[in-house]
This record gives C-alpha cells, structure tokens and sequence, in this order.
C-alpha cells in the first residue's frame, strides 16, 4: 500500500526518476475505481478533449491569425497564446522524459469495469499535460474582466479535474501541471509582454 510520496531512480542511469503516488492519491484513485460508472466517464472523456494539446494549438493558431492586424494589443495577445500553447505542448512532452509514473488506469481492474478506459502511455503520468494547458489558460485569465476570467478559470479547473476522473492521472500529477502552466504563462509574459497596452495615438489636429 502506498503511503507516502517515493522518488526511486533506476539503476545505472540518472534518468528516468521513478515516481511514486502519494497515499492522497491512491485512496482518491480507489475512489473513483469504485463508485464511477460507464455513464460519467464517457461524459469525462468527451470533456477532457477540451484540454487536449492538438485542439488548443489549433485554436491557437486561428486565433493567432485572426489577430493579425487588429492593433498592437490584439497582436501581442495572440502571440502569447500561440507562444504558451506550443510551450505548455512541448513541456510535458520533455518532462515525461526524465520522470516515470505509473498511470492509475493501469493499476486498477475494478475501474475497467465501471467503465474507466485506458489513456495514453503507461509510464507517463507526471505531469498532466492538459492540466498544464489549463493552468496556463487560468493564469492568462487573470488579465479579463472579471466576469469572464472567473468563467474561463472554472472551465480549466473543471477539464483539469476530468484527468482525474478518468484515471489518466494521479491529483498530485494534476496540481502539478496546473501549476507548472501557471508559473510557464507567468515566464512567457516577460517575453511576450503581454497583456500590455496599446500605444495612446495622437490626436487628430
């Protein structure tokens, strides 16, 4: 049974580090094994597209376009997006590389069962990419009105969590790529400088 958080490297070699789940994480994974149902995780994994990296690079992409000569504003804005979201792509992808985690879906039969599928490869399960994705998505928000930061903040939170719901991942691997979004969408705004303003424009004489 697994109670505390373990980091094991393999023999031999410095990478890849071995994670281990947290006690937290086994028991929310048990859970869910449990008492879910074909029903919600077909919901579940329909949602969880909406964080998928190839879906976001694409509206990045159109959004990006579509900003072209919409004023320094609206440019710099679709820079940054399309900069994170190759990033917040490309990240994972390298992180998954040095780290290796058992997905939660491989480790239960129970949750076969009650209709939780098999998601992406086995060992890679730290960080959640789409968590990443989405806390990128949350932290940009912070420029909005309120309104639509709060709404967009709760759409990221709420895909993030369908990783969870589905045994693609650990909570831990979650909170972690959230939050690696977040601090990745901070860092690039000194690139990007975004959100900026606008340069006042001179009066018409």
């Amino acid at each position: 049974m697994l109670t505390t958080a373990r980091v094991r490297r393999q023999r031999g070699a410095p990478f890849p580090i071995t994670i281990r789940p947290t006690a937290a994480d086994a028991m929310i994974a048990r859970a869910i094994a449990r008492n879910t149902a074909p029903a919600p995780e077909e919901i579940a994994r329909g949602l969880t597209w909406g964080a998928d990296e190839k879906v976001l690079l694409a509206l990045a992409a159109a959004g990006w376009l579509a900003s072209r000569g919409r004023g320094a504003s609206l440019e710099r804005a679709g820079n940054h997006a399309l900069l994170v979201t190759v990033a917040a792509s490309l990240l994972p992808h390298g992180l998954k590389l040095l780290f290796n985690q058992t997905r939660p879906d491989r480790l239960t039969v129970v949750g076969h069962a009650n209709g939780i599928p098999i998601s992406g490869k086995r060992d890679d399960a730290f960080p959640s990419g789409h968590a990443l994705h989405m806390g990128a998505l949350a932290s940009a928000a912070a420029t909005l009105p309120a309104g639509a930061r709060r709404a967009i903040q709760a759409v990221a939170v709420g895909l993030s969590l369908t990783r969870i719901v589905v045994l693609a991942h650990w909570t831990s691997d979650v909170v972690a790529g959230f939050g690696l979004g977040a601090v990745l969408e901070r860092l690039l705004r000194l690139w990007t400088g975004y959100p900026g303003d606008d340069p006042p424009r001179s009066k018409a004489r």
